[in-house]
């Protein structure tokens, strides 16, 4: 086996490659699922332990997931094919990891849809001088709608797939590298507004201050399958970006500054949302639509704030973007590869088979709920889990190393990661993993 240094396809430029991962990671992950999961939670005691996981497990598996996509040059499926000893089945974890950015294509696609649809009615003045009730009545409204929310779905899938059929560096990076760095500004404005709020101390304090009696088994599963999900880890989307990255970029200061800028603009979203949630008196526990729910109430309390809205709910379309351009990159890339089909066609494949499954959850929001359940703390952590154990128990030491030193400069800490990957990160994630199975059992 002989590692390849190029693929077909590849990101013109370090800045290029930082920018679509960040750009996967830095989506409605942070945005949208972020903040309604901490306030699921109860809060900063959450809060640190998704910080926890992903210094201490995230970081070190998203550099193992780039070191193999680059070792082999090839997307998640042919790179496990590529790498796994003659005679052996690794390459099923691709066939997974596939699935499983496939299954969270078809439901993201559906939020992704309200983020347009919001921004819209911003532009209409439809949100114009709501109460919070009528806000949530409106949101719940669209949610409960499937025609709308198909028909919005279908907007952002084409619009993704006009991203991913242009290819990696002129449509994947050439859109990450304009707009990723525009919802930091926008994010950061937002924030300023709504720690002025009335009542936005409470918030701050819900967010901020630890009360860890409120953690539960069910919490530290989530935030591990939070951390993973808003990296993109364990479903073959950072080992598809790895195999377009070049051999003279530093693989784990790229993964570094990816996870960084993910958990910053995180943590902003946080800021921005739970202050207002206090500030208006909105459960912060109240799942899925809790985003849709407080934005606006922050921008009828700003001047100038229908012009604020119709910006941030476009960003946030931006965002959605270029996180749902990964998931659809990595059912593309399949389909190229094992099918041996041109770009075009696989990504018209790809986009018919995930409106499919996406209409399924706009009509049920059943399935929209087990699929984003299913996805995010059962498929990706255990995907995460077997793509550790083949780059440690599997890839020869030596070879690992030669990838994530490949450009010259030696990784100081790479036995202490590597210790961390080959046996505390397993270990840790089959133990959150069987007791929170257990405890679904017991439900």
């Amino acid at each position: 086996m002989t590692p390849k240094s190029s693929s077909p396809e590849q990101f013109s430029s370090k800045l290029g490659a930082i920018a679509a991962a960040a750009g996967s990671a830095m989506g409605l992950g942070n945005v949208w699922r972020f903040p309604y999961v901490v306030g699921e939670h109860g809060g900063a005691a959450f809060l640190l332990l998704y910080v926890f996981f992903t210094i201490v497990i995230s970081i070190p598996v998203l550099v193992a997931e780039f070191s193999l996509g680059r070792m082999a040059g090839k997307p998640v499926t042919a790179a496990f094919q590529f790498l796994q000893p003659k005679g052996s089945k690794w390459h099923w974890i691709g066939y997974a990891g596939v699935l499983t950015a496939f299954l969270i294509m078809s439901y993201y696609n559906i939020v992704s849809g309200w983020t347009l649809y919001y921004t819209v009615a911003s532009g209409a003045g439809w949100l114009s001088d709501f109460s919070g009730a009528e806000v949530q009545y409106f949101f719940q409204g669209l949610a409960s709608d499937p025609v709308r929310c198909i028909i919005w779905m279908s907007v952002m899938l084409i619009a993704t797939a006009i991203v991913v059929v242009q290819g990696v560096s002129g449509g994947i990076e050439k859109y990450s590298k304009i707009l990723t760095p525009m919802l930091f500004i926008l994010i950061i404005v937002m924030l300023v507004r709504s720690v002025t709020l009335d009542g936005a101390l409470n918030g701050l304090r819900f967010y901020l201050e630890p009360d860890f009696s409120k953690l539960t088994a069910r919490a530290v599963f989530d935030a591990l399958g939070q951390s993973f999900f808003s990296l993109s880890i364990g479903m073959g989307t950072m080992m598809t970006y790895g195999s377009y990255v070049s051999r003279k970029q530093n693989i784990s200061g790229m993964a570094a500054r990816v996870a960084a800028l993910d958990f910053f603009i995180a943590f902003l979203a946080g800021a921005v949302i739970f202050p207002c949630v206090f500030a208006f008196g909105i459960n912060p526990g109240q799942g899925t639509g809790l985003v849709f729910v407080t934005l606006p109430n922050i921008f009828n309390q700003m001047p100038f704030g229908s012009i604020f809205a119709i910006i941030f709910f476009l960003l946030l379309v931006v965002a959605a973007l270029t996180s749902s351009v990964s998931l659809l990159e990595v059912v593309v890339a399949f389909f190229k590869s094992n099918f041996h089909i041109g770009r075009r066609r696989a990504t018209v494949i790809a986009s018919l088979l995930t409106f499919a499954v996406g209409v399924a959850c706009a009509l049920s929001t059943t399935v929209f709920g087990v699929i984003d359940n299913v996805t995010a703390n059962i498929l990706m952590p255990l995907g995460a889990f077997f793509i550790v154990i083949f780059a440690t128990w599997i890839l020869p030491t030596d070879k690992l190393r030669a990838e994530v030193e490949a450009d010259g400069q030696k990784l100081k800490i790479f036995n202490v990661c590597y210790f961390l990957l080959k046996y505390i990160i397993p270990a840790v994630i089959l133990l959150i993993f069987a007791n929170c199975l257990a405890n679904w059992l017991m439900d």
